[in-house]
């Protein structure tokens, strides 16, 4: 398309550079910028152009184009509106989505930049209306319609524009009043409470009654009689009439249409192909309610003109629905559109040219215009975080057959591609200990032990009472939580299960469990020593890849092997892995070119091998869809736009970041739906509504309302007191109101519901310990540590004796996520020396066991150098060490505050059944205002060892003391 500066408003330089909102009006018909004082606020009389633009992961920008008709805009300017959408897309590169926005009907993605509503005032610029004067408040009746966004519509103060269908807010000059329909939705009247809000906080300066009637409820309510009364008094409510913008015409035939010489000509053909469309030709799709203008890459911007106002007069004539217009440029088509078609190549070879972006850039940057915006930016490349404590108690089961089998803490990480494996994650959380229950599936598993997995790991979330999050996992798919939970892993082939040998004896296929004896190839990947893999592969030459690292082994012999493309760190790895697969044998090191005869012949000899890094699904811009799951249908709505309070307890949502997808469960939700959340994320990922190739083995994660894992609410501006409310979504949302927006709950009360003696059924007390607790005499482990601290760890338990007190926890760093910055030289080399001077009194470490991993920050208590006085007693003097040598956190929960001038209370008035309470006092800190000795008699501790506690061990003590 050639673009020329005269087809460039000037109003539109330098547009859509960064993400947010733009928005012209057309004065004149010229647009004119309009302040963002006053986005959102539109008039019946005029028309507008409205730019949002977002800032996708991939480090591109994406442009949606609306232009808004007021009810009582003028033909020219709403001609001028639709051609100068068209012009500033050309600006942008010509590649947006251009939609035409009608008022009373306009999309839901056009409503979501303006949340909670949008309502029109009565005037305009050119139309010769005057702006209406806020002098004196007039009492306004509006209808409002939709459960994700609301439509909101002024109609008639008069009783007969009632109904039971609908919600209807009455704006009176001292209170608001929602009327509920008796036949609306919870979460319909939820929504419209946000509407009650806006017209509080716009018409009334944030200050006025708030009344809920309910359709049904007669005199008997004071509020109920108050509103009636308004209308002259109560009287039954009149049937629904459907109104001419109510029909809807299923009976539409789509129809395509082909644009030439500014004439509309249908295209005739049996069925609706890709094929069909030309890239010099501009087509309208008439699918009744939606007209879509699609327009080939080739087309001049006169011809866009021409096709844009061809669709005007389509959805003006006479008996038409009041029809969307949306345009989609050739190569950048919605998924919408492409729905509509018999037929759509997934890829489509469009040669898709920047030099109509280049031509604008250009023209623009030589009038000083920052052109930034109009070109790629180059994506923004970031190391994956796990977003959750890694310092939990992980315990791993082995499924064989309907049983779940334990394994000891020295096995955990190995698994078989063979088997299906169960794990549950504990980890401290905000206020209580949170959990992770997954399964994850090998390559060779077999379904029956598969569907064995499912059912046990779905018993022990029961258990829990659902509060933990559950995941299920593919071997390949794993995502970041998985591998920095389980820190270093071990995939071996084959299987130890007696599903995987059943199936390998009935399909007579060789058995490739690993054995010792036997050649084995491993590939290390991974990204340090917290997030490291071993994968068993096939032991011939083209499993190797430039990129990665490998260990060889055959009986005696271990070779290393590190490809040209790969970096000091990943060959720190594979010394890391060695320990764990083949600690005892010296293994011969080789380089990419320069290996053994020997080498070559364990692996079969040479041949061809891949140097490219091998592909994972890449984390996508996070995308909202509202959940109807019904006689095994899924139906999806997206929400654009969205955020935490689009998520209704009452409903199930799914949030798609292509890699991984997450289930959301409402409290409120029935049963039966909630047994089917896994059910509902497997059918999203089987119907891929989005057309983006979803892998059906992408892990899926369930996570239950009040319990959101932090991994889920970093895609939120998350707030826990909101989802920590009780009741319906409506008795929230009004909650919120009456009380000016201020949650009635304080955050902790949303952990009350967990019984934390309940889950010893499925978790045994003594795994409630520290991760680092767990000791096995051939293989001792410290979260994040490298073998030198396991070392340092392995001389506090001996395997001969059993004096070790297992209730006092060896040396623990605490991970603290988000990983805190990585120390510079000069600290580093202070702390390792400290770390050093630790190991002095003991055993000296192996070479391989003296690496120190460069991510670790520590911070070493001064305590850790001073010298200890030996005594007779061999326990204390083990737990006087294990306490001297205890690695503090950098980041420290819960520390006391400074309680100089607080007032203090004797226990029975602080307490939350006191028959005498304390009225002034912060009642989430009730211990605070306790005498240290009473504080020392009812805790069994000082305050200045309780506020070192993590949160949710403080908020449990609290709770037994009745001070939470």
């Amino acid at each position: 398309m050639a673009v020329s500066m005269r087809d460039l408003d000037s109003a539109f330089q330098g547009a859509g550079q960064k993400a947010g909102l733009e928005i012209w009006r057309i004065e004149n018909f010229v647009p004119v910028a309009i302040p963002k004082a006053s986005y959102g606020k539109f008039f019946t009389g005029d028309s507008y152009v409205i730019l949002k633009t977002t800032a996708l992961k991939s480090g591109a920008l994406r442009h949606d184009i609306h232009y808004w008709l007021g009810k009582d805009t003028s033909q020219d300017e709403a001609g001028t509106a639709a051609i100068k959408t068209v012009e500033l897309d050309a600006a942008l590169g010509g590649r947006a989505v251009q939609y035409r926005e009608v008022q009373g009907h306009e999309t839901e993605k056009f409503l979501s930049y303006f949340k909670p509503c949008i309502i029109p005032q009565e005037g305009g610029v050119a139309s010769g209306f005057k702006h209406a004067e806020a002098e004196e408040h007039k009492t306004r009746l509006f209808v409002c319609k939709g459960k994700h966004v609301v439509h909101v519509k002024e109609v008639p103060f008069a009783r007969s524009s009632l109904n039971h269908d609908d919600i209807f807010i009455l704006d009176t000059k001292s209170k608001i009043f929602q009327f509920n329909g008796y036949n609306s939705s919870i979460q319909e009247r939820a929504k419209a409470l946000e509407v009650v809000q806006y017209v509080k906080d716009t018409y009334h300066g944030g200050k006025c009654e708030i009344a809920a009637i309910e359709d049904g409820k007669m005199m008997a309510d004071a509020e109920s009689g108050e509103f009636w009364g308004l209308f002259g008094g109560f009287a039954p409510l009149p049937k629904k009439t459907v109104s001419d913008e109510d029909k809807i015409t299923d009976s539409h035939t789509t129809k395509l249409l082909s644009i030439e010489k500014g004439q509309a000509k249908p295209v005739e053909a049996d069925s609706f192909t890709r094929e069909l469309l030309d890239t010099n030709k501009c087509y309208l799709l008439d699918c009744g309610l939606e007209v879509f203008v699609w327009m080939g890459r080739n087309t001049s911007l006169d011809e866009r003109k021409t096709a844009s106002g061809a669709a005007e007069e389509l959805v003006c004539g006479p008996d038409r629905p009041k029809s969307h217009i949306i345009r989609v440029i050739e190569g950048f088509e919605t998924v919408m559109f492409r729905s509509k078609f018999d037929s759509w190549p997934e890829t489509t070879n469009v040669a898709v040219s920047e030099d109509g972006r280049g031509k604008v850039a250009a023209l623009l940057k030589r009038q000083g215009v920052n052109v930034k915006g109009l070109l790629k930016a180059d994506p923004v490349k970031e190391e994956p975080q796990p977003h959750i404590d890694c310092t939990g108690n992980l315990q791993v089961w082995r499924v064989n057959g309907q049983e779940k089998i334990l394994l000891p803490a020295s096995d955990q990480s190995k698994l078989y591609s063979g088997d299906c494996f169960i794990f549950q994650y504990s980890y401290p959380g905000e206020d209580k200990e949170e959990y992770l229950i997954g399964t994850w599936f090998g390559k060779q598993s077999v379904e029956e032990e598969r569907a064995s997995a499912i059912s046990l790991a779905s018993k022990m979330v029961e258990s829990l009472k659902f509060l933990p999050a559950q995941t299920r996992i593919y071997e390949g798919n794993e995502p970041v939580q998985f591998y920095s939970i389980f820190q270093s892993i071990i995939v071996f082939k084959g299987g130890l299960s007696d599903g995987y040998k059943k199936y390998v004896g009935e399909k007579e296929i060789p058995d490739e469990t690993y054995k010792e004896d036997g050649v084995a190839l491993f590939r290390v990947q991974g990204s340090g020593p917290d997030n490291m893999q071993a994968i068993q592969v096939d032991p011939v030459a083209s499993s190797l890849n430039s990129s990665y690292c490998y260990i060889l082994h055959s009986g005696s012999t271990v070779f290393t092997w590190s490809g040209n493309l790969t970096s000091s760190d990943q060959q720190e790895l594979v010394e890391r892995q060695l320990d764990l697969i083949k600690p005892d044998l010296q293994s011969k090191p080789q380089k990419e070119g320069a290996e053994s005869e020997q080498f070559w012949d364990l692996l079969g000899g040479k041949s061809e091998y891949s140097s490219q890094k091998i592909g994972r699904d890449a984390e996508s811009d996070p995308r909202l869809f509202s959940c109807i799951f019904k006689n095994g249908n899924l139906k999806v709505v997206e929400i654009y736009n969205f955020t935490q309070d689009d998520l209704m307890t009452e409903d199930i949502f799914i949030l798609d970041c292509h890699s991984e997808i997450f289930v959301w469960v409402g409290q409120q939700v029935d049963s039966k739906n909630r047994l089917n959340a896994l059910t509902i994320g497997e059918k999203f990922l089987e119907h891929d509504f989005l057309l983006e190739k979803l892998s059906r083995e992408a892990p899926i994660y369930i996570v239950m309302e009040g319990s959101e894992p932090p991994f889920f609410t970093r895609f939120f501006a998350w707030d826990s007191a909101k989802s920590a409310m009780h009741g319906n979504s409506f008795q929230r949302k009004l909650a919120l109101v009456k009380n000016g927006g201020t949650p009635l709950v304080d955050k902790p009360k949303r952990r009350t519901p967990v019984s934390y003696g309940g889950r010893s059924s499925s978790v045994p007390e003594k795994s409630q310990r520290s991760r680092s607790m767990s000791f096995s005499p051939d293989r001792v482990r410290v979260r994040g540590r490298s073998p030198a601290f396991n070392a340092l760890a392995a001389n506090f338990e001996n395997p001969n004796t059993n004096t070790r007190n297992l209730s006092t926890p060896p040396p623990v760093v605490r991970k603290i996520y988000p990983k805190s910055v990585t120390p510079d030289s000069a600290k580093l080399a202070s702390k390792s020396a400290a770390i050093a001077a630790l190991t002095a009194s003991f055993e000296q470490p192996s070479p391989r066991e003296t690496i120190i991993p460069r991510s670790v920050n520590l911070k070493v208590s001064q305590e850790a150098t001073k010298p200890k006085q030996e005594t007779n007693n061999k326990e204390n003097s083990m737990s006087s060490r294990i306490e001297s040598l205890t690695i503090q956190e950098d980041v420290k929960e819960g520390e006391a505050e400074d309680e100089e001038g607080l007032p203090i209370y004797p226990y029975d008035r602080l307490k939350t059944t006191s028959t005498d309470p304390v009225s002034e006092i912060d009642v989430t800190k009730r211990e605070t205002y306790l005498s240290s000795e009473e504080f020392k008699q009812k805790f069994g501790m000082s305050k200045e060892a309780f506020y070192k506690l993590p949160k949710w061990k403080q908020n449990k003590l609290k709770m037994a003391l009745q001070l939470f």
